[in-house]
């Protein structure tokens, strides 16, 4: 089967004594059929594509097939378990995937012209940086700033800024999207904590203590390889892919486990059981995407975020512990 860039088959249009033209015949698709195009290739049915489009399960299927008559093409092959994009199906969802970021691009430089301190601002990050760090930190400024309503997505994938699913990012990472600009804000320390309440005194790792650890998208946190390098798998008594969910496993006496001291020294059911450890340092970063960046909404928030996260940051580096008396 030849790619959409190869010598194409005559089109149906044409009554068949001509070769098919790719420009011309990519001119006379809309944006809509691209979008089409590329939901139902992400979905693989019907059923959810109109969903998500909101439009009707036959206006995908007509339209899809009035874009393959038009290209004199398959672009997908149906199967039991769904649609799957034949070769040409997949260049011309490349080409939908670009034309999304063009229309995305321009849009926000148009949103710039005229903008002031109103409308929505969607900040994405980590469910343990948002619930007691970043909350706070978003509170202050909308009490400044009453006109701008806050929509955040919590996480530890990340979004696509570029495809405008978020405005902000702020995550815990050591290499940063090349596609995004911003600031690093801090180092963020990392040590063991265990219940207030058990007031355990021992080396956590001396015995066989029950520990907490990570699990699903979280494995590739350093504290996770480090602990189960350390730990006996029998002594791993409860693992999750969310550090505020082993925040509070660890609070509720489920065993020893290591978090973000910016996270396990504001929470007065936990203390520090040892030293913070320097090779699970991460990095704080504050990030958006080129095409936002001189937004009104934007710089406010970065700005007032970069100085608030200045303020503590002692706190994020580990220097103000809650150790056992």
């Amino acid at each position: 089967m030849k790619s959409l860039t190869e010598s194409a088959p005559t089109s149906p249009a044409s009554g068949g004594s001509a070769p098919w033209d790719l420009s011309r015949a990519v001119s006379q698709l809309s944006w809509d059929d691209l979008r089409i195009i590329k939901t139902l290739s992400h979905y693989g049915n019907r059923a959810d594509t109109a969903k998500k489009l909101g439009i009707n399960v036959s206006t995908v299927s007509r339209r899809v097939a009035q874009v393959e008559k038009t290209l004199g093409v398959a672009l997908f092959d149906h199967r039991r378990s769904g649609y799957m994009l034949t070769a040409e199906g997949e260049e011309l969802r490349a080409l939908g995937e670009r034309v999304e970021l063009d229309i995305v691009s321009v849009a926000r430089r148009v949103s710039r012209v005229g903008e002031g301190p109103l409308g929505k601002l969607r900040i994405t990050t980590s469910d343990s940086l948002l619930l007691y760090f970043l909350t706070p930190i978003i509170a202050d400024f909308r009490a400044l700033n009453e006109g701008i309503a806050i929509e955040v997505l919590v996480g530890n994938q990340t979004l696509s800024l570029a495809r405008d699913e978020s405005d902000i990012a702020i995550r815990a990472t050591r290499k940063p999207s090349e596609s995004l600009v911003g600031r690093k804000l801090a180092t963020i320390a990392w040590a063991p904590y265990g219940s207030a309440k058990d007031r355990q005194t021992s080396e956590p790792f001396g015995d066989e203590h029950p520990w907490v650890s990570y699990s699903g998208g979280l494995c590739a946190l350093r504290a996770t390889s480090y602990v189960e390098s350390r730990v006996p798998a029998h002594c791993i008594a409860y693992r999750t892919d969310s550090v505020a969910a082993a925040s509070a496993a660890i609070a509720a006496g489920l065993g020893f486990g290591f978090l973000p001291c910016m996270l396990g020294d504001i929470t007065p059911e936990l203390v520090r059981v040892g030293p913070v450890v320097a090779e699970l340092q991460d990095e704080l970063w504050l990030l958006t995407h080129q095409d936002i960046r001189r937004s009104w909404r934007v710089k406010a928030f970065m700005t007032f975020c970069a100085a608030a996260v200045a303020q503590l940051k002692p706190l994020v580096e580990g220097q103000r512990p809650r150790l056992i008396d």
